[in-house]
């Protein structure tokens, strides 16, 4: 009479553990990019309004702010009290023509990483068509609005 084999033999769970160890290898560094993706995502959303008041005075002045007005002088001190999870009071800062938002990430993922928000003025004037990406963080980590540029 024959008997029926009860369980997995030793191969076949040592090809099951091999199977999960190469699918972590491959999502473990994805998963990490993302994390890293949607901190950055953080200092993009918390200099909105930033964005906004320097879109503001740009199509008003027709000029980038600085010190040299108290609007523009207002607009830049108060980027240094923006604060955020991943950023410190004084890791934002306005400057430039044109205007440069720099985010320095203190925290997380990507700290010692800086996101830079470049206005980009509009070909008529008065305007800003975009804000382009950039800064010292890896490409692949930008927030996802940002690589599709």
């Amino acid at each position: 009479m024959k008997t029926m084999q009860k369980g997995f033999t030793l191969i076949e769970l040592m090809i099951v553990i091999a199977i999960i160890g190469i699918l972590a290898a491959i999502a473990l560094p994805a998963y990490q990019d993302y994390v890293a993706r949607s901190q950055a995502t953080e200092g993009m959303k918390a200099t909105a309004g930033l964005q906004s008041d320097i879109g503001a005075y740009f199509a008003d002045r027709n000029a980038w702010p600085d010190n040299s007005t108290p609007a523009g002088a207002a607009i830049v001190n108060g980027a240094q009290a923006l604060e955020g999870k991943y950023f410190a009071a004084g890791g934002v800062a306005v400057a430039g023509s044109p205007s440069v938002i720099s985010t320095t990430f203190n925290n997380g993922a990507n700290s010692g990483e800086t996101l830079t928000l470049t206005a980009v003025p509009s070909a008529a004037g008065g305007q800003i068509a975009r804000w382009d990406c950039g800064g010292s963080i890896a490409a692949k980590r930008l927030p996802t609005s940002c690589q599709s540029r």
